[in-house]
């Protein structure tokens, strides 16, 4: 390896001063900018700065959250937040159990308030409350989840139930499981949803010969498959709406 010599300019040259947060002007520091200016005028990461508050030793809370936000491989931002895990978190100095934690209540945080946003009656009757509904909580999934909606007779939802969880192009939806939860919650009929982690809601074969399956055994038992919805990126699609139930 060629060894690199340091010069004497460089020996000689002042070394940077760390600065921290307290000691720069009010205007850059997140907290008294939000109290200032409102919390409409901060970037993601000046945001992100207000709830975690404190960095470390050489390093900003501010460099903390760039790095945060940077952090997912593909997708980048405050929509990366909802794809860190905890040890993704935890590997990013800077990050330890307290402010993973704090990051990961506020991506689900931001999920509840998209599902509390949902306008409607609470009824599941519509499609496009349904995925409305599901949408923040399953379009950042990065494997395909089959989820069961145990309804009762005037189609509220009674249970949400995790059927499955598979690989990034498939999910296993078994049939016992569907029949004994009904059973025992009492649902006088069901959804299934499920996402495509591709972001496409078109239907595989595998989908279309699953709905026909289950639509076939709830029929045996007088509980009847009311919809398969899948769910993409900020789209959806409906078996029943298309005819295909």
């Amino acid at each position: 390896m060629k060894k690199r010599y340091v010069t004497m300019e460089e020996q000689q040259a002042p070394k940077k001063r760390f600065v921290t947060m307290k000691e720069r002007p009010e205007s850059e520091r997140p907290y008294e900018k939000c109290q200032e200016t409102g919390p409409e005028t901060l970037t993601d990461g000046e945001l992100l700065a207000v709830i975690l508050r404190t960095g470390i030793q050489n390093k900003s809370v501010l460099e903390i959250c760039w790095e945060v936000l940077d952090a997912h491989p593909t997708c980048k931002g405050l929509a990366g937040l909802s794809h860190l895990d905890r040890e993704m978190l935890e590997r990013i100095p800077g990050v330890g159990r307290v402010k993973a934690t704090q990051i990961l209540c506020i991506a689900e945080l931001s999920r509840r308030i998209a599902r509390a946003s949902v306008k409607g009656d609470g009824t599941f009757t519509s499609p496009d409350y349904i995925a409305a509904y599901y949408m923040e909580h399953m379009r950042h999934l990065e494997k395909e989840r089959v989820m069961l909606l145990l309804l009762d007779s005037r189609h509220r939802l009674i249970r949400e139930i995790i059927l499955s969880e598979g690989t990034e192009n498939t999910a296993f939806v078994p049939l016992k499981p569907i029949f004994q939860e009904a059973l025992t919650w009492k649902a006088s009929k069901f959804v299934l949803i499920h996402n495509h982690p591709s972001g496409n809601p078109e239907p595989s074969r595998e989908d279309l010969l699953t709905t026909r399956r289950v639509k076939e055994a709830g029929e045996m038992v007088d509980l009847p498959l009311l919809d398969h919805i899948i769910i993409g990126d900020r789209c959806y699609t409906s078996l029943k709406e298309q005819g295909l139930l």
